[in-house]
């Protein structure tokens, strides 16, 4: 496809933005920013899901097309796990990627962080990357604590244990951090955004799907007045069914 084709196939079915995930979009970040203007053009957003591991030409030609990443880390960025685990010698250069991003670009950045039972669920390394993320984000930057699910080359590892997501959120939130979540686990109490000052659910969710909108055309609480820092507005039709099969 041509990046006029994708972005015309986003339009066809009703999207509103696009996503580059599960393939680590830097390694086609020219093709991703060719993808990313034809877009823009068309009024939609564009979004990575991305492992952070990037070089500062990337990060600026993210900023010619890109609306927000998420920076996905896995077992708590210690470097022992992502050596081993991710075949990288040292998680660094993902902390040096989210600084020129900050500094370099208005894109939106949250974190979240796999969390893999036994081998990346070090409380510790929890806690240290919370602390990052507060000292130099600030407490409203979102982060996204996310349950491992045993799958390809990890088979023998079980599905982290609630619990243990729990403890991870709790650090977060000692720290200071207002927005901390629960990934991967539909229903827990975790998922929805809760505001900082009057603690009401502002955004209730269930696994990808919101079943409740209690932000005003600011994006203030609409029970205190507090202002929520979510980007954009909801969307037409965000009960309808919005999972669609693409020939």
């Amino acid at each position: 496809m041509t990046p006029d084709e994708v972005a015309n196939t986003a339009v066809k079915y009703g999207a509103h933005g696009i996503a580059y995930t599960y393939n680590e979009p830097s390694i086609f970040i020219e093709f991703a920013r060719d993808c990313g203007i034809a877009a823009r053009k068309k009024g939609l957003f564009n979004v990575f899901v991305s492992n952070g591991y990037d070089t500062p030409e990337s990060v600026s030609m993210m900023n010619e097309f890109l609306d927000g990443i998420t920076v996905d880390f896995k077992g708590n960025a210690e470097k022992e796990f992502t050596r081993k685990f991710i075949g990288v010698p040292d998680p660094q250069p993902i902390f040096d990627t989210l600084l020129e991003i900050r500094d370099k670009t208005k894109i939106h950045v949250e974190i979240t962080d796999l969390i893999v039972p036994k081998v990346g669920d070090d409380l510790e390394h929890a806690k240290k990357l919370s602390k990052f993320v507060y000292d130099e984000f600030g407490p409203e930057m979102p982060v996204h604590f996310l349950r491992f699910h045993p799958d390809y080359k990890m088979m023998e590892y079980p599905s982290t244990p609630v619990e243990t997501l729990e403890k991870h959120y709790q650090i977060a939130k000692d720290v200071g951090l207002k927005y901390v979540y629960l990934g991967n686990v539909p229903g827990h109490k975790w998922e929805h955004t809760y505001c900082s000052e009057c603690n009401k659910i502002v955004v209730n969710r269930y696994g990808f799907n919101i079943r409740e909108w209690h932000l005003d055309k600011n994006n203030c609480c609409e029970f205190c007045g507090n202002r929520i820092p979510i980007e954009g507005k909801l969307q037409e039709g965000y009960k309808q069914d919005r999972f669609q099969f693409v020939s």
